[in-house]
């Protein structure tokens, strides 16, 4: 089964089909800029825009930069504060035409690595972090996510932590790698301070290969640290697989696919 997913992020909006019995993108993925200011209007046509490109028509898993609960933001990261107390999934049916299941970002790359990426099979207690414009999190308990957890928006030197320790700040304040890396050790400390993990997976931008190898060996953690596998297309894959519920009402599991 095949299902559009679609990740808003601060700086781009992608999107691809996505076979979610296997968790691959079955065809290239395709990135719109997310438009200045990102208010709803305007995410709203570019993610229709995504949609239009791969000719979809039908449920579409959408991973987006808020606390979300039924639909609807609660919160607003990286966007415009006139998300908060939206319906996103209305506003992009609207929009679109099509259904939409709305997760958090962060959420939606913790259930794609948890499934088919770097958490695959683990049974204790992991935490995924997105590190990039802003630092998203997603925390699971014997594969069981917690939903809309925001470990980057506590305070940490007097200041949002995202704003201190993500790959934006590092090039906001001209930082070298290692001194990004101790502002990023003290934000993983801060973190095992107040949770027993036993794996922590870093993803987003700084997942990459080309970046990685610049820091990694710089910080270290308690609980085991690795790198995600999926990378930036972890929210696309994570969005799609939960939007299946969708499709399920749509082609009830029980019935063969045509």
């Amino acid at each position: 089964m095949e299902i559009l997913g679609i990740d808003v992020g601060g700086s781009g909006i992608k999107g691809a089909p996505v076979d979610v019995r296997t968790g691959e993108l079955t065809r290239q993925r395709h990135r719109i800029k997310t438009p200045d200011r990102a208010e709803p209007e305007a995410v709203g046509r570019a993610v229709s825009g995504i949609v239009k490109h791969f000719s979809w028509q039908g449920p579409v898993g959408c991973a987006f930069p808020a606390r979300i609960k039924k639909g609807v933001a609660h919160t607003a990261a990286n966007i415009d504060p006139s998300w908060i107390g939206m319906n996103v999934a209305e506003l992009f049916q609207a929009h679109a035409g099509v259904p939409f299941l709305i997760l958090n970002d962060a959420d939606a790359a913790g259930i794609a690595e948890m499934n088919y990426g770097a958490g695959r099979d683990r049974l204790d207690i992991v935490l995924l972090l997105t590190v990039g414009t802003g630092i998203g999190s997603a925390l699971f308990n014997n594969q069981t996510l917690l939903p809309n957890t925001e470990f980057g928006h506590f305070f940490l030197q007097g200041m949002v932590a995202e704003h201190y320790a993500s790959d934006k700040a590092r090039k906001d304040d001209k930082l070298s790698w290692k001194q990004w890396a101790g502002r990023f050790q003290e934000y993983l400390t801060h973190l095992e301070r107040l949770f027993d993990l036993d794996l922590i997976i870093l993803g987003g931008g700084i997942s990459k290969e080309t970046k990685k190898e610049r820091y990694l060996d710089l910080i270290q953690t308690q609980a085991e640290l690795i790198t995600a596998e999926l990378q930036n297309d972890a929210g696309i894959i994570g969005a799609a697989c939960s939007a299946k519920v969708l499709a399920d009402e749509i082609v009830p599991s029980n019935q063969s696919e045509p």
